[in-house]
């Protein structure tokens, strides 16, 4: 594996009782850069989300971060190696302030062990760090707010929080726009570029503006398999992307 790579996939395979979700992929994302993982509806983009973090095993292939293979990793063991995950449906304690979700993500660097018994006192000493995470995201004002009630946008803002609260080496990013208005895509998008500008970022997403906006490079799926690669202008000229979007209507 080059070291100009931090994650690369061989032969990625899921079958589902002869259903092949993710077929063959060889994906390779260079260090330092955003990687948009795009396609229509069950391309398999989040089948391949979910192996590359093994929250589902794969059939055949291997899956390679920083140099080593992670094939059959526990998802606990590769967030610790540097290597963390968004979800599509936001995953914050609802019923936790904004402050108490960032603090608690801090407290997973420490190992496995967290603080909930420990008393308020000791568990300060990581709101300073956890304010700098809040303020980061915009969240600044909603420090004390109970996450349930935070609109849509400024949860997902909290969720990359907690994500980079891991500070992990790379990040992967499940539809971090979905369902935004307008002002929170951009505000999100403003947000994922300034967490790249010292980390690995590869996201699924299927706002085009939003990966054209982004992207330094994009890899293609369709029905499981790579479609295409390449930056945005080469991918938007592909006829066989076109067409993928734009409809067999099989898909």
């Amino acid at each position: 594996m080059s070291s100009d790579y931090i994650l690369e996939t061989r032969g990625l395979t899921k079958e589902f009782k002869g259903f092949v979700a993710v077929s063959g992929v060889d994906l390779r994302v260079r260090r330092g850069s955003i990687h948009a993982l795009i396609g229509p509806n069950g391309a398999g983009k989040t089948t391949c989300f979910n192996l590359l973090t093994h929250f589902l095993e794969p059939t055949r292939g291997r899956i390679f971060f920083r140099d080593r293979d992670i094939t059959g990793s526990n998802p606990s063991a590769i967030a610790r190696m540097g290597l963390a995950r968004s979800f599509q449906i936001s995953a914050v304690f609802p019923h936790l302030s904004v402050l108490e979700n960032v603090r608690i993500a801090l407290q997973r660097k420490r190992g496995a062990s967290f603080d909930f018994w420990r008393s308020e006192r000791v568990l300060e000493s990581l709101n300073a760090r956890a304010r700098e995470l809040i303020a980061a995201v915009g969240l600044a004002e909603f420090e004390r707010a109970v996450a349930v009630e935070l609109p849509y946008g400024r949860k997902r803002a909290l969720e990359i929080a907690t994500t980079l609260a891991l500070d992990p080496e790379m990040m992967l990013l499940d539809e971090p726009t979905a369902g935004m208005t307008h002002e929170d895509v951009q505000r999100i998008s403003a947000l994922i570029r300034s967490a790249a500008e010292n980390r690995t970022v590869l996201m699924v997403e299927h706002n085009l503006s939003v990966v054209a906006n982004l992207s330094h490079c994009i890899t293609v799926l369709q029905r499981g398999e790579i479609l295409a690669e390449g930056d945005y202008e080469t991918i938007s000229r592909n006829p066989e992307v076109v067409a993928a979007y734009l409809g067999s209507g099989d898909d």
